[in-house]
């Protein structure tokens, strides 16, 4: 459980979802116990069902069948956002989603389609146990017609900070189905504001690159050139930020980090371009280590880059069930020490 404090990764959630609620009628939440008081197992929903009463609906323990009418209210003009209670369980909407939602444009030519949210927290380190803290996107990327996003924690140029921003536009614009990723740690970490950042340069990639989703290049100011690129999202990209600070106050190794926002479809151009400066990368994720995200994303780089890319590692969990105990549990999942021995080894 978060608590829905104000600058918080959660607040901005939940502003985004107001804001989505507030400016487009179309706009319907469903999920398993959103309604206040309780407003959500991560409170992500709290406050909105008391504003929007008929617009914010507590459903059956049916993820299918949620998903499932979100499709058919998706087709009929409706915008819903769907909460799934945990990652884990998007094994039950696997039919709904890759052989309904995301081929339903396709299928009919143009003629339909089924913009539906997908809200989930993905995650362990909650001593929550083996099917309650897996992280499990990875069994969605590459599906075509499905977006794939994770938000991460800068507070932005826009009020409601980054990630309710990137929720606002997965609900409000684009006819996509979209897979919403949000790591439980998260929830309750501040937003990073200028002044948190003042040390680092930032700047938006997929600005530059005509993205219309945020893909962040961050390095110390000042630092001597690069010497490896770190590729993080979600929750790993705090890790991976931190392990860049003490790589370099403490190990003399300067790095630069790439965060996207989207992880499916793929939009490297940024990380490739900072791979060919550094010659070496490092993909640093929760999930399993095979055949995930950095595998794909070393597949691509290697394939664009050849001999430009001299070395390439993977950070991501061990390939074990997620234990509930949590000194089990920390062997398991990657941490801030994986990433800095990976980079000194590597260096």
């Amino acid at each position: 459980m978060a608590e829905n404090s104000p600058g918080t990764v959660l607040s901005s959630l939940n502003q985004g979802l107001r804001q989505s609620l507030q400016e487009d009628p179309n706009v319907i939440l469903l999920g398993e116990d959103i309604l206040d008081p309780y407003g959500g197992s991560f409170k992500v929903t709290r406050g909105l069902s008391s504003q929007f009463p008929d617009r914010v609906l507590t459903t059956p323990i049916s993820e299918a069948g949620i998903t499932g009418i979100a499709g058919g209210l998706a087709l009929r003009g409706f915008h819903p956002v769907v909460e799934i209670m945990f990652g884990d369980f998007t094994t039950l909407i696997v039919d709904q989603v890759i052989n309904h939602l995301a081929k339903f444009q396709t299928m009919y030519h143009g003629q339909t389609c089924a913009p539906v949210v997908i809200r989930t927290p993905m995650g362990g380190r909650r001593g929550y146990g083996p099917t309650h803290s897996q992280t499990l996107e990875k069994l969605f990327l590459g599906v075509p017609g499905l977006q794939v996003l994770a938000p991460f924690h800068l507070k932005g140029d826009n009020p409601i900070g980054s990630p309710g921003k990137l929720l606002y536009d997965a609900v409000t614009q684009g006819i996509s189905p979209k897979l919403f990723v949000e790591n439980k740690l998260q929830y309750p970490m501040k937003l990073l504001s200028d002044d948190d950042l003042e040390e680092y340069s930032i700047t938006d990639r997929g600005a530059l690159t005509q993205s219309s989703l945020p893909f962040y290049e961050m390095r110390l100011k000042g630092a001597p050139a690069s010497k490896i690129t770190l590729a993080a999202y979600g929750f790993m990209a705090k890790l991976a930020l931190d392990a860049l600070h003490q790589l370099a106050y403490q190990h003399e190794i300067f790095c630069e980090l790439l965060v996207p926002t989207q992880l499916a479809p793929f939009e490297l151009d940024p990380l490739l371009a900072s791979a060919r400066r550094t010659g070496r990368l490092i993909t640093i994720e929760e999930g399993t280590l095979s055949l995930g995200w950095g595998a794909e994303v070393l597949a691509r780089a290697s394939e664009s880059l050849g001999t430009e890319l001299k070395a390439a590692r993977r950070v991501a969990a061990k390939e074990t069930v997620v234990p509930a105990a949590h000194q089990l549990e920390a062997e398991v999942l990657p941490g801030i020490e994986d990433i800095i021995q990976q980079v000194r080894e590597m260096v």
